[in-house]
């Protein structure tokens, strides 16, 4: 299955110049959703996953069946002041300022192998952060999965060392 036929692009959004690729058509086609969903399981399962790690809020849409057909845990990154419980933080910068990725203190344990998801790799910068977290509490990262890839905003490079997987490459 090509999954590139069930992304739309939606030119100049949102702004100007700017071809994002929207994800909501392949997840309301149950076959499509289904698949990227799979191959995601099937990586994560040669990875030996015990938790699936994803920010907000596209992270969840792609971890939390992962972590179902895993039989694994999913544990959510969210913006700070989103987790009600005590959390530790992680500060990083983006094109004009900073954001700050949180996540529960116990969420994952000491030498858990985690998968972190997410829809989207551009920058890196998000994920970056993510991996800090999960490291930060012990975790080791063992795969990160997302669906699509946009190889020419480099965000591979701040992964280095990483195994990275993409089902789509813009």
């Amino acid at each position: 299955m090509d999954l590139k036929d069930y992304i739309t692009i939606v030119p100049d959004w949102p702004k100007p110049g700017i071809k994002f690729k929207d994800i909501t058509t392949l997840m309301d086609n149950g076959e499509a959703y289904r698949y990227a969903t799979d191959q995601i399981v099937a990586y994560a399962r040669e990875k030996e996953v015990d938790l699936v790690v994803g920010p907000e809020a596209r992270g969840f849409i792609i971890g939390c069946p992962v972590a179902y057909a895993l039989g694994a845990g999913f544990a959510p990154v969210r913006k700070e002041g989103k987790l009600p419980r005590e959390t530790i933080k992680v500060t990083y910068g983006l094109e004009y300022g900073k954001d700050a990725l949180t996540i529960h203190k116990d969420a994952v344990k000491p030498g858990q192998r985690i998968l972190i998801t997410d829809d989207l790799l551009a920058t890196g910068g998000t994920i970056e952060a993510t991996i800090k977290l999960v490291e930060e509490l012990g975790g080791v990262v063992a795969g990160i999965a997302f669906l699509i890839e946009l190889s020419y905003l480099n965000g591979r490079e701040k992964l280095k060392g990483y195994d990275t997987f993409t089902l789509m490459t813009f």
